[in-house]
């Protein structure tokens, strides 16, 4: 087996501490994977919105299965086959075809690969993806108890508001005001490394 890159090390951590029951560390590799997994749905289903669904679908797929992962391939490209499954399933099940150039289901592991080249990866960016990592992992991890439950049970279950309140005992309200400020306590601590890059692009200028 080949060795694993740092950022597939992650991904293997996360998953063993989902299936030891941590679901909070499910948010992590929603975090990192959601803007990927959307990107791909969006090369089958081009409404938003619609779009949006199936890729909550996907991950409420990848969660229910993810006691079966045996780390046999890479986790993005299990994830991957899940999205593609996912989204092809909705086409049919609306009377829609795929169109014949999106990409299939064999081809999830070259798609990641495609996506890391457009990306145009060098260490400085991989090194950083790796802190954000941490960093989100760290910021989920120091959340009061409350919120890191709150945000889990939106994010990763997928819970209305409503659903939540009853499983928390507490008002509406109090779930978005929970869900908000651990949104932005996680977005606080990713917006400096947000913001370096953009800093020394000043200084070059």
């Amino acid at each position: 087996m080949a060795e694993m890159t740092s950022s597939e090390n992650v991904d293997f951590e996360l998953v063993r501490r989902v299936q030891r029951g941590d679901s909070a560390a499910f948010d992590l590799l929603v975090r990192k994977y959601q803007n990927r997994v959307v990107a791909l749905i969006g090369r089958y289903i081009h409404d938003w919105s619609e779009c949006q669904d199936v890729a909550q679908e996907t991950f409420l797929r990848a969660y229910r299965a993810l006691g079966n992962f045996r780390g046999d391939a890479q986790f993005s490209t299990w994830l991957h086959r899940i999205a593609v499954n996912t989204a092809k399933n909705h086409l049919v099940a609306h009377k829609r075809r795929p169109p014949g150039e999106d990409i299939d289901i064999d081809d999830a592991e070259q798609f990641e690969s495609a996506l890391r080249l457009r990306d145009n990866d060098t260490p400085e960016r991989e090194l950083m993806r790796q802190e954000m990592e941490q960093t989100v992992m760290s910021a989920v991890d120091a959340l009061p108890e409350e919120l890191r439950a709150a945000i889990t049970l939106r994010e990763v279950e997928g819970m209305s508001y409503e659903e939540i309140a009853q499983r928390m005992q507490c008002p509406i309200g109090t779930v978005r005001s929970r869900i908000f400020r651990a949104r932005d306590a996680i977005d606080a601590r990713l917006r400096p490394l947000m913001d370096a890059p953009r800093e020394r692009e000043r200084a070059i200028r």
